[in-house]
């Protein structure tokens, strides 16, 4: 006998670059979900609705069944788009589900390892002049790590004076915030194989947390050329199911993985990732420089999820220009950060309560991000 049936579909575009999803049973029962490409909410958009056909006048509460009709009743699957849809849909479904039985998500994949999970806060580092004072802020505010972008852009052969600006740059953290704070630093994508190996070298004596995409995904077998350095590979916010991390577990070469909730396929997706990589001894560190829906679903995962040891959450990132993380929530002290920790949120589903009025004032507004568009000095265009 079916409970509850999916009624209806919203979707909110809302400032700084985020896309909600709405998803209200024939109950009055909600769920929400924050399915999002970056600079590209429109077209997500139209793939949520096209996609929501499925889940229509459905049981929500069979939700790995809707998991596998999304992803496996298209003949073309996988990618950013797709994946991304999917994952707004997904979380939104978990939301419900945890809301019908009364319980955190977390509850319902197992129960908790932990009691609150590790965080990071982004600083400068493209072009930021000062970001020691920036970590040293950070680190006063309770923060045990911090990331920062590694590298402005960077030719496939670039100068050392970029390389030298870079140490300068970690250099001047660990004089200012000292040898205890973690520091990830983001290559981003931007930088290619034979830079790569410079830096790696370059960057070896600071005790760094990890480097993030040190190559584009696409590139990832380069990467066997970096882990002599010691310093430990990060890598996953593009790639987006577990068909895309195959390859690259397998291959030894990563050290952390950084699936994305809102664009690798949700909570079913990443939970399953997730227990791929503890098979192969890697860390796991959610990707989620987006809004309180995403980082809600990361930490229903991370609650349950061993091998977890950071969270990435955007509160004062730079993209956050308009609105930041907290402004959509009825209570902002779910993410309560203390002592580098965030607690695990305990209410039913999500564990959040979304400010419907405020999504709605918002979504008036709206927003048409789209990433810098970067060039090299010869006029080629520059990665990201």
């Amino acid at each position: 006998m079916v409970l509850l049936r999916v009624e209806r579909i919203e979707l909110f575009k809302v400032p700084p670059r985020w896309l909600f999803l709405k998803l209200t049973t024939d109950t009055g029962l909600v769920g929400w979900g924050e399915p999002i490409v970056e600079g590209k909410a429109e077209t997500v958009k139209a793939a949520v609705l096209e996609m929501g056909e499925f889940v229509l006048n459905q049981d929500p509460l069979r939700i790995e069944d809707h998991w596998q009709t999304l992803y496996r009743a298209g003949f073309y699957r996988g990618g950013p788009v797709l994946m991304s849809a999917i994952s707004g849909i997904d979380q939104a479904l978990w939301d419900i589900k945890g809301k019908h039985y009364g319980a955190p998500i977390h509850e319902l994949l197992g129960g908790r390892v932990r009691d609150r999970v590790a965080v990071y806060s982004w600083i400068g580092g493209d072009r930021s002049k000062n970001v020691g004072e920036e970590a040293l802020e950070k680190k006063q505010l309770g923060f045990s790590a911090v990331k920062m972008n590694g590298t402005e852009e960077l030719h496939y052969v670039d100068s050392y004076t970029k390389v030298d600006e870079v140490v300068q740059r970690v250099e001047s953290i660990r004089n200012t915030a000292g040898r205890d704070l973690g520091i990830g630093i983001d290559f981003h994508g931007r930088v290619h194989k034979p830079m790569a190996k410079v830096l790696f070298k370059a960057l070896s004596p600071y005790n760094i947390m990890f480097i993030e995409e040190p190559v584009l995904s696409e590139n990832w077998e380069a990467l066997r050329d970096l882990t002599s350095f010691g310093i430990p590979i990060a890598l996953g916010e593009r790639l987006f199911s577990r068909w895309d991390y195959k390859s690259v577990l397998a291959s030894g070469y990563v050290d952390i993985i950084q699936p994305d909730l809102s664009h690798a396929g949700g909570i079913t997706e990443t939970r399953k990732i997730a227990a791929m990589a503890e098979a192969y001894d890697v860390a796991v560190a959610p990707h989620c420089p987006l809004g309180p829906i995403s980082l809600a679903s990361a930490l229903q995962l991370d609650a349950c999820t061993p091998n977890v040891f950071i969270q990435e959450q955007s509160l004062g990132i730079h993209y956050n220009t308009s609105n930041d993380l907290l402004d959509y929530l009825v209570d902002p002290g779910v993410f309560a950060y203390e002592e580098g920790f965030v607690g695990i949120p305990e209410a039913p589903g999500l564990g959040i309560e979304i400010d419907e009025v405020k999504v709605r004032e918002m979504s008036e507004v709206g927003h048409n991000w789209r990433n810098p568009v970067w060039r090299n000095t010869d006029g080629t265009i520059a990665e990201w």
